[in-house]
């Protein structure tokens, strides 16, 4: 079987390119030119067995053609598309402009879910982000050496409310919280910049831009979860290293993520170092 590979941002497309042929696949990349690290093409160069094609985001019928001129009937998304890329200046073709104009409203789920009918129209199924790639999902449990102080269960359950009401409208998965209160919401600008964004607005309450001018516990907890019905063909959620040390720079002590439904990338090393930052990391079914 010849694999398509959809690769957006970030390791993700590169963990999965290894899973793949680790298994003896050949892999068809569709890399998408505003996205996609150019490390791409030196991997291509190093394995005859991995095919790249660089294509715009608004190509879609181009991407139909590549996959298959290639031979490919399955595919795979993985890597991230900036949301706010449907705002930008890109160019749909007849394809994307007529799927565009026919959805209604533009949420991810929406917009992903489309691409994918339209490529099992045309004979390509899309099949899970994760189908490779299962050893790096959270497990139930605490996953760091310290477990989440009472302060921060609070935080937890109360942000899990607030997640799994932002996340079942497709806004954004991740919430952060303190005292109970709820900082930041993602949305279009993603995970981290959410996080970044709630560190700023703590620091700058007391005027001085240390954080030292409230009562208020001030301690940051993340709250990311799975979308209600999470289609794990994309828009997986998904933890990192730049997600670690966001947090630490944001003071945030705590994350809680959904186990079976995130993907923990570098996962001994993002581990070790939230444990050098006393932060602590949880996963359940139901986020705690």
């Amino acid at each position: 079987m010849k694999l398509g590979l959809i690769a957006g941002n970030g390791r993700f497309p590169f963990l999965l390119l290894d899973a793949a042929r680790a298994q003896g696949l050949a892999v068809t990349v569709a890399a998408i030119r505003e996205e996609t690290d150019p490390e791409m093409d030196r991997r291509a160069a190093a394995d005859d067995s991995i095919t790249v094609h660089w294509v715009s985001l608004g190509e879609l019928s181009r991407l139909i053609e590549i996959f298959h001129k290639e031979g490919v009937q399955k595919a795979v998304m993985a890597g991230q598309v900036k949301h706010k890329q449907i705002f930008s200046s890109i160019r749909p073709d007849w394809r994307l402009a007529k799927l565009l104009l026919n959805l209604g409203t533009r949420s991810t789920d929406k917009l992903l879910g489309a691409v994918a009918k339209v490529l099992g129209d045309e004979g390509i199924e899309l099949m899970s982000s994760t189908a490779f790639l299962e050893p790096l999902l959270a497990e139930e449990g605490v996953l760091t050496a310290r477990g989440p102080d009472e302060e921060e269960r609070k935080n937890i359950e109360y942000g899990l409310g607030v997640a799994r009401a932002v996340a079942g409208f497709d806004i954004g998965q991740t919430v952060v919280v303190a005292a109970q209160a709820c900082v930041a919401v993602e949305a279009m600008e993603g995970t981290d910049a959410a996080i970044e964004r709630a560190g700023l607005l703590m620091r700058s309450l007391d005027g001085t831009g240390d954080g030292d001018g409230s009562t208020l516990e001030r301690r940051l907890t993340v709250v990311k979860v799975a979308k209600p019905e999470q289609d794990m063909r994309f828009d997986v959620p998904v933890i990192g290293m730049a997600t670690v040390e966001t947090m630490i720079q944001a003071g945030a002590s705590c994350l809680s993520v959904e186990a079976g439904r995130t993907l923990l990338f570098d996962r001994e090393r993002l581990l070790e170092r939230a444990g050098e930052a006393g932060i602590a990391i949880v996963a359940s079914a139901r986020g705690y």
